[in-house]
């Protein structure tokens, strides 16, 4: 293994002069990126009905083919999933990734191509490496392993030819076949579905091994590290694997869990972000310092944005890469090559450079409050929880939060239910910084906040420690990629999980 990594480190700075190239030419890339995309459109059943081979510009193809969410293709996807050719893709789509990334009972389904592995999976993640070791050009990752906390990696049989999985089956069935070299845990404890069982056998499996890098969505990742601890009766992860130096993340903003990951850890490592989902690898951190993720331009997606207010309008203006400014609200709108067009991924996102073109992921298009006109975006909320956190010495596991209605007796606030890990000595005192860093982050929230007018100060529930975790496993949705909404225009969600608080 010591042999492999620096020949992997050469052919990673490799690829550095192309990286450099779709950076500094990204409007290029996105076009010819198009260019292709259309190009093989058009022999399928959806390009057919949207006149595909008439189609030249970007303009014409905006102009002719609608903004999809999941509902709209869902009639072409389960046609694939049957079997049948040529539908959304003109090559053989045999495999499908389950999104996880909701919490909702109805799943969705996202075709992968071939061409979707190689040019963005495969692709992508050989840029991320390629980042990383220009970062460290020192690096010794490749000499250990990687642990990587997925989602279930059970792979299902649909049709003859045709199955699905979570994201990280489908690429683990695909990938090459010395990619297990550097992964652990082995595929028979990967592959198991029940998630407390699987911690404990994960935990037993890699505390031998010499991992130099961990993955994975921080809450589970935590869970597995807390538990490591626990079996070795070591004081920090740093005892146990004395190499391990980089920590690659997404999923959820990270800066409320950095604490207590360097807590855990004991020693400085590197934490990378990744902004990936079933549908693809989007961005990526691209420096020491994270001033936004780079946005992959060349990797078979082409990327529209819309303006997050105008997203429920009949036919919203979608800008391209040419036409974003800074610091404005946008959903991210992508055409792939595994035969998504101009579909709604439903995140969030703003443009924190734009040479070279970097961006910050903040929130749902689905998951924010907006019941009195202060459009709370996670963003927004993250960044107040986290300095909430550091004011009162406090961390959190999980949170959610939820509007309050007007009543005949009150005006309307929001209901915050977190659990902490280490909870605030002064829990006014963190409601009271929690309020007062919304109004600083958020003019709206601010001005609905004028005087008590529309909103009073936010109310706090404390949960007990494990019940984010017996709600998500009543939805059948403990462990891996699933994630807990944290801003719902609703109470629903926020009901469900109180019912766990005496549980």
């Amino acid at each position: 293994m010591k042999l492999l990594s620096p020949a992997i480190s050469r052919l990673a700075r490799m690829r550095w002069w192309k990286i450099a190239q779709w950076q500094q030419e990204a409007i290029q890339a996105q076009y010819q990126v198009w260019q292709q995309l259309i190009a093989n459109g058009q022999y399928t059943q959806y390009g057919k009905r949207y006149c595909f081979e008439h189609i030249h510009t970007i303009a014409q193809y905006q102009a002719t083919v609608p903004i999809q969410h999941y509902e709209d293709i869902q009639p072409y996807i389960e046609l694939m999933m049957h079997g049948t050719e040529h539908v959304l893709w003109n090559t053989p789509v045999e495999w499908f990734a389950k999104s996880s990334g909701t919490t909702n009972a109805h799943s969705k389904y996202i075709p992968v191509s071939y061409e979707s592995l190689e040019d963005n999976h495969f692709m992508a993640s050989k840029d991320v490496l390629s980042l990383y070791y220009n970062n460290y050009p020192d690096s010794n990752l490749l000499t250990g392993k990687g642990l990587v906390i997925g989602g279930s990696h059970q792979v299902h049989t649909l049709h003859q030819g045709i199955q699905y999985g979570d994201v990280s089956a489908v690429i683990m069935q695909n990938g090459p076949f010395w990619s297990n070299w550097l992964r652990t845990p082995g595929l028979e404890i990967a592959l198991m579905q029940e998630w407390e069982e699987k911690i404990e056998k994960m935990a037993h499996a890699t505390i031998p091994e010499n991992v130099t890098s961990l993955a994975g969505v921080p809450t589970w990742t935590m869970v597995l590290l807390k538990k490591i601890l626990e079996i070795t009766q070591k004081e920090t992860i740093h005892q146990v694997w004395p190499h391990l130096e980089l920590y690659l993340h997404g999923g959820v903003n990270f800066v409320p869990y950095k604490e207590q990951f360097a807590a855990l850890i004991g020693k400085p490592i590197n934490y990378v972000e990744v902004y990936n989902a079933s549908e693809g690898i989007f961005a990526a951190q691209d420096g020491v310092v994270n001033d936004g993720l780079l946005l992959f331009t060349d990797h078979g997606i082409f990327y529209e944005f819309v303006q997050v207010e105008h997203l429920s309008q009949a036919h919203p203006v979608a800008y391209t890469l040419a036409q974003v400014q800074l610091n404005v609200q946008y959903a991210m709108i992508i055409t792939t090559s595994g035969g998504l067009w101009r579909y709604v991924i439903g995140d969030t996102v703003a443009f924190t450079s734009l040479n070279p073109y970097k961006i910050k992921v903040t929130g749902r298009t689905k998951h924010f409050i907006n019941a009195f006109g202060e459009e709370l975006m996670i963003d927004n909320a993250d960044q107040a929880i986290t300095r909430a956190c550091t004011v009162c010495n406090a961390t959190i596991n999980e949170y959610t939060a939820a509007p309050i209605y007007f009543s005949n007796h009150s005006n309307g606030a929001h209901e915050w239910l977190i659990e902490f890990d280490v909870p605030p000595a002064d829990v006014q005192l963190f409601i009271y910084t929690l309020d007062e860093t919304l109004q600083q982050l958020n003019s709206d929230y601010e001005a609905k906040r004028y005087k008590n007018i529309a909103l009073r100060m936010p109310q706090l529930q404390l949960a007990p420690i494990g019940t984010f975790n017996r709600w998500l496993k009543h939805k059948g949705k403990l462990g891996g990629q699933h994630k807990v909404p944290r801003l719902s225009n609703n109470r629903i969600t926020l009901e469900e999980i109180k019912v766990f608080c005496n549980t």
